[in-house]
């Protein structure tokens, strides 16, 4: 259900969670170096997005349920190592090159193509790759990750929007065509859905597993992980807040907005974590930008008097 925000820093390895992928470098994928998403996805602070995403995702009925039925999330023992793949998926959408992109989107179209949700409330089974279901769990994705960025002085308003514009070739990778491509229709939609969601058990038991990490994540991460879900739960959209017993007052999204700006700057002043080959890559490409356009405007050459 969840997806990562491939950031520069990934969760500890554990135990069976290895993932092989086969890299190809023809090209930049769906986004490149002069997108936003790239940009963004960079900044170590967007895992505060991931988790606003699983807290979001998880208000659907079906969808939560569909994962509650189906998903390694919800066995400790093998959660981390679930997350971990997740992970690693968005991590070849947003870098990988056309041909990574493909190859890994449609092992995750024939695994979804293979399971079935069934709803006690209608008593009905359902494909969990029905586009409702995937357009919930692509937009509570999307619209995390951007209010996260944007609170957190990622980008700015314009920004955002081309960040919305290019997260539609995201959502092609499994089959959606009518995703929100701007700031304002993804309001709409976030409204038209709100009438179907509420917090279901299963979604409690989801939740309990983030604020409450066992089985093999390490330690580091038993502590990491409620802190950042904590900051996650307070930067989610009011209503959603009451839903989860929660007060939707202003005051704790300024505190929220305050914290993840303070956060972004600390984690500006480490050092780069190691990363995976694209990522490295990636970090080095979005660096680059800025003296290249300026060799171009000077007539010079990179790394050269003009």
């Amino acid at each position: 259900m969840l997806d990562g925000p491939a950031v520069g820093t990934l969760p500890p390895r554990t135990a069976g969670s290895a993932v092989t992928v086969r890299r190809t470098r023809p090209d930049d994928g769906l986004f490149g170096p002069a997108s936003v998403t790239w940009r963004v996805h960079l900044e170590p602070v967007l895992w505060v997005g991931g988790f606003r995403a699983l807290l979001l995702q998880s208000l659907h009925p079906r969808v939560i349920r569909a994962t509650y039925q189906n998903s390694a999330l919800f066995d400790p023992r093998r959660a981390m190592s679930r997350f971990q793949r997740t992970v690693e998926f968005v991590g070849v959408r947003t870098y990988g090159s056309s041909a990574d992109v493909e190859r890994a989107a449609a092992r995750v179209r024939r695994l979804h193509a293979a399971l079935r949700g069934h709803d006690p409330d209608t008593g009905e089974t359902f494909r969990i790759d029905e586009p409702p279901y995937l357009l919930w769990v692509h937009c509570a994705e999307i619209d995390s990750y951007t209010d996260i960025a944007l609170r957190a002085g990622v980008i700015d308003e314009g920004e955002a929007e081309q960040y919305l514009a290019e997260s539609v070739r995201a959502a092609r990778v499994v089959g959606l065509r009518d995703a929100p491509a701007s700031r304002a229709e993804m309001r709409e939609y976030l409204r038209r859905t709100r009438p179907v969601l509420r917090l279901t058990d299963e979604a409690r038991i989801a939740v309990g597993g983030i604020f409450a990490p066992r089985g093999q994540a390490p330690t580091a991460t038993k502590v990491a992980v409620p802190a950042l879900a904590t900051l996650a739960m307070a930067t989610l959209p009011r209503w959603a807040r009451r839903m989860y017993g929660l007060p939707g007052i202003p005051t704790t999204d300024l505190g929220a907005t305050i914290t993840l700006r303070a956060l972004r700057l600390a984690t500006s002043l480490l050092p780069d974590a190691p990363a995976p080959p694209d990522i490295e890559r990636a970090r080095r490409l979005v660096r680059d930008r800025p003296r290249k356009r300026l060799a171009l405007a000077t007539g010079s050459k990179v790394g050269q008097p003009g």
